[in-house]
């Protein structure tokens, strides 16, 4: 009978797939967080405003000033957010899926023409595109000698829609890759062309696939509008300073104010998160 032996043992190094990012990191990060941890972030954000304003002799302001200017944050400010978070995902969605069917087009020309303006636009930063399409786009158009203005919010919806059109497509692209070749290969035999067997038969089975991804990404765009302020925009960020100028520009403000915004957007993108990931252990692929 042969003793074991003691020698170490080299492990296999994790596979390329293990490494790969996940889509969903925002919402499982988001929807795994326990309740206490919620209840100290907030106790956190109740109490530090509180120690800071004793400090200068006046512990109840800053709540007070807070409660003054919460329904104008709300209803002026945050729902503004929403609404730009609305439209670019609607904008970004139609556009993301034409461009996804693009990339698995059997032209060589329009594949390699949707492959190069997801990846443009999938790896550039938020900040960067906005500040492009600020420069790029005037605030005015003359059609037939009338003089037409938009507000800057169209520009910053456009510039966030790119992006998330990008990332888009690549979930259209990643789902209709997922479906097994053997679902073309029966609709080939059945005498199926390529758009009926595309549209009657893989894109519906992609469709629940491509929800809790499309969801998470809807969360991801939320948290970025309020990188809209920089272009002038009065959303829930800029409205918070203005507030805070309003208010003679107290240091102690500073922490209820944007504590609040960050309560805002949380107590909004956590519920997403947590139907994110109930829909994707429902709607997960059971081999």
């Amino acid at each position: 009978m042969t003793k074991p032996n003691n020698f170490a043992v080299l492990k296999p190094t994790p596979s390329s797939a293990s490494l790969q990012y996940d889509p969903m990191t925002v919402s499982r990060f988001l929807g795994t967080m326990s309740p206490w941890t919620l209840f100290a972030i907030f106790a956190v954000l109740l109490i530090w405003p509180t120690i800071a304003s004793a400090q200068s002799g006046e512990a109840v302001r800053p709540f007070n000033a807070l409660w003054r200017w919460m329904p104008f944050l709300i209803t002026k400010g945050f729902l503004f957010n929403v609404l730009i978070s609305f439209l670019c995902l609607v904008i970004g969605t139609g556009a993301g899926v034409v461009l996804g069917l693009g990339q698995i087009s059997q032209r060589r020309f329009i594949r390699a023409v949707s492959w190069l303006i997801t990846q443009l636009f999938r790896n550039s930063p938020w900040l960067v595109i906005l500040f492009i399409v600020m420069l790029a786009l005037p605030y005015e158009m003359t059609i037939f000698g009338e003089v037409y203005y938009y507000p800057a919010w169209i520009k910053a919806v456009l510039g966030l829609s790119l992006p998330v059109m990008a990332n888009i497509s690549e979930i259209v692209r990643g789902a209709i890759r997922s479906v097994p070749n053997t679902q073309w290969e029966a609709s080939e035999a059945l005498a199926f062309t390529r758009n009926q067997t595309l549209w009657r038969i893989i894109l519906p089975q992609c469709f629940k696939r491509m929800i809790p991804p499309w969801m998470n990404w809807y969360a991801i765009l939320t948290m970025a509008t309020p990188l809209v302020s920089i272009l002038g925009v009065d959303d829930v960020v800029n409205l918070t300073r203005q507030a805070i100028v309003a208010e003679n520009n107290r240091p102690e403000l500073l922490m209820p104010f944007f504590g609040f915004v960050l309560i805002l957007f949380f107590a909004y993108c956590y519920p997403i998160a947590r139907l994110t990931l109930r829909l994707e252990r429902k709607f997960a692929v059971k081999l």
